[in-house]
């Protein structure tokens, strides 16, 4: 389970990202704006954002095995055929439509409720160990794209993550284990909240403000940080390393925090999480020489996926687990549309001033709000049941 789990979104984490390192060339080539790309990845949001909560849904019902398996045959047509755009309407297609439903799908929503099924003593470091998949596919694809991008066309690099996906697709129905409809309705639990029941509660609430705010931050940077490098000086291959480098550094918080949250919950990391990103948005706004921009490449990435594995185990702990699929798909459904938004601002900011200074204090005060929010969080009562 963690093995599969970790190479779907090993080969989803590194191609999400793909946008943010091609960015440059493709509107240097097109003649387009930045704002052109930023709605194709604003849209890109929404609709996988919608994909995961349905994804969450599908999850609680039937076998994982064919949600992933629809979900990453979607996705790796829709990142494919990106090598033939041409037009502004073509990346809407392709990018925010098609491969954002095969890439929400296929998330972390139906990985999280696979795991957290076989793992149920030790939630938080399995999930932790299987979604660093997306840290460690930050880090090695894009790495290898940056290095690949040197010497062929950005058309080439989406050609062969289409085709990554493709193949992966025999792997996960060889896999995973099937299971019919009655077995997947006899293995549900009993106990816990529906949506319905959650929304009446103020945890509920306050983890789609938390998700929410931390959907904003993580879109606008991975999108943004290697054109905001280049703006600053840093030669082309250096900053495409830097998105790399923000994976290695996210497998690092991603782990730490799943083992900290199984010893002392999920609190303190969330927490720590937003006073960081608080902290470095600080350094770039007052000083963007080379190296601040490294060092807030390098603290980001540390809290890039914390909260990833703590979606599992904040609606493990307040709500139960029957609805875990449809609480989590609903959560992280929030996070990724606040993420749209991050990345379509940061675009419309630099197209009207020239620069991300806008962005980055917008960034700055939400973080500093979602770590106040994190520590509103009480111990959760007894779970009802739905």
């Amino acid at each position: 389970m963690l093995a599969v789990g970790f190479v779907v979104l090993f080969i989803g984490g590194g191609a999400r990202f793909t946008v943010g390192l091609t960015l440059k060339p493709m509107v240097e080539e097109f003649g387009w704006l930045r704002g052109d790309i930023g709605q194709a990845v604003a849209l890109f949001q929404v609709i996988s954002a919608l994909a995961m909560f349905a994804a969450g849904n599908l999850v609680d019902r039937m076998s994982p095995r064919l949600v992933l398996s629809g979900g990453i045959l979607l996705a790796g047509i829709g990142i494919g055929a990106m090598s033939v755009i041409y037009a502004p309407w073509h990346a809407l297609v392709l990018y925010g439509v098609i491969f954002a439903i095969g890439n929400g799908v296929a998330s972390v929503i139906p990985v999280g409720v696979m795991v957290t099924r076989a793992f149920p003593k030790r939630t938080g470091i399995a999930n932790a160990v299987v979604m660093s998949g997306m840290s460690v596919g930050q880090l090695v694809v894009i790495a290898v794209l940056a290095a690949v991008l040197l010497t062929v066309s950005w058309q080439s690099v989406y050609l062969w993550l289409g085709i990554a996906h493709l193949a992966l697709v025999p792997l996960l129905m060889l896999a995973i284990p099937g299971t019919s409809p009655a077995q997947s309705k006899a293995a549900r639990p009993l106990d816990g909240l529906g949506v319905a029941q959650a929304a009446r509660t103020k945890p509920f609430w306050l983890l789609i403000a938390i998700y929410a705010i931390c959907g904003f931050d993580d879109f606008f940077v991975s999108t943004h940080v290697v054109a905001f490098a280049q703006d600053r000086g840093v030669d082309a291959f250096l900053a495409g390393n830097l998105l790399a480098v923000m994976g290695l550094m996210g497998l690092i918080g991603v782990v730490a925090s799943g083992a900290f949250s199984d010893r002392a919950g999920p609190i303190w990391p969330t927490a720590l999480c937003f006073i960081a990103r608080a902290a470095v948005s600080v350094l770039v706004l007052v000083d963007k020489s080379t190296l601040s921009v490294t060092i807030f490449a390098l603290v980001f990435g540390i809290t890039f996926l914390v909260t990833a594995p703590l979606c599992v185990v904040f609606v493990l702990r307040h709500f139960g687990p029957r609805h875990l699929g449809s609480l989590t798909g609903l959560i992280t459904m929030i996070h990724h549309m606040c993420g749209g938004v991050g990345a379509y601002l940061g675009a419309a900011s630099f197209d009207a001033t020239g620069n991300y200074d806008l962005a980055f204090m917008i960034m700055l005060a939400l973080s500093f709000v979602a770590a106040l929010l994190t520590f509103m969080l009480r111990k959760p009562n007894e779970i009802a049941t739905a």
